[in-house]
C-alpha cells in the first residue's frame, strides 16, 4: 500500500526523553517537496528551539536541509547539501562521512522519520538499512547514524515499522498514518494533529 501525499500540517507532542512540541508544514513541488518546520522542547533541563526546511527529490530523497538551532548556548546555523546519490556537503564542505546517506534526521524531530518510509517502500516484511546524515538539537553538530528499518504487519490502514539505532541501543517500534507520518514514536512522540 502507497502512502498518500502528506496534509498540509501535521504536529507532534514530544514525550519521555523531552517535553516539547514540533509543527511541519509540507508543499508539493513539481520535482519533489519542500517541508518546514519547528520543535520547541526542553530535555535534561536544556530548552532549545530547531527550525528545519528540507528539499526533498520525487523519490523523498534529501537534497537540502537548512537548520537553525537556538539554546542557552546561542544560535547556530547549519546547511547540508547532498547529490541524492550519497555525496554531502556541510556548509559548502565536503562531508566524506556522510557519504551513502540519503535522509536527514534531526535528534529534534519526529517528522524526519518519515523520510526513509517513504523513500524505502518496503513491503510487509521488507528490511532496508538506511543511514542518516544526523543533526544534533543542542550544537547542530552532523554525523552518520546507522538506522534500520523493519516493515512488519499493517494495523489496518497503518503501516508499523522496527526501527533501531545501534549507536544508541535504540530500537523502537513506530507506526504510521496513511501519509507515512509517524503516529506513534515510544518515548519520544505521539502525534498530535
Amino acid at each position: 500500500m502507497a502512502f498518500r501525499p502528506p496534509p498540509a500540517t501535521a504536529c507532534w507532542q514530544h514525550l519521555g526523553t523531552r517535553s516539547g512540541f514540533e509543527v511541519a508544514y509540507f508543499q508539493g513541488l513539481g520535482d519533489g517537496w519542500a517541508v518546514d518546520g519547528t520543535t520547541a522542547a526542553v530535555e535534561d533541563g536544556q530548552t532549545w528551539v530547531v527550525t528545519y526546511s528540507i528539499g526533498l527529490d520525487a523519490a523523498w530523497v534529501t537534497r537540502s536541509a537548512q537548520i537553525t538551532g537556538r539554546s542557552g548556548s546561542g544560535s547556530q546555523e547549519t546547511l547540508l547539501t547532498a547529490d541524492g546519490a550519497g555525496t554531502w556537503l556541510i556548509n559548502g564542505e565536503p562531508a566524506p562521512h556522510l557519504d551513502g546517506c540519503l535522509d536527514v534526521d534531526l535528534e529534534s524531530s519526529a517528522m524526519t522519520n518519515t523520510l526513509p518510509v517513504h523513500r524505502l517502500t518496503l513491503a510487509a516484511g521488507g528490511h532496508a538499512d538506511a543511514p542518516a546524515a544526523y543533526v544534533r538539537a543542542l550544537g547542530l553538530s552532523t554525523a552518520r547514524l546507522e538506522q534500520a528499518y523493519q516493515r512488519i504487519a499493517d494495523d489496518g490502514p497503518r503501516q508499523r515499522y522496527d526501527y533501531a539505532a545501534p549507536a544508541f541501543g535504540f530500537t523502537s517500534r513506530l507506526v504510521y498514518d496513511e501519509s507515512g507520518l509517524v503516529l506513534d514514536y515510544p518515548g519520544i512522540a505521539r502525534r498530535a494533529a
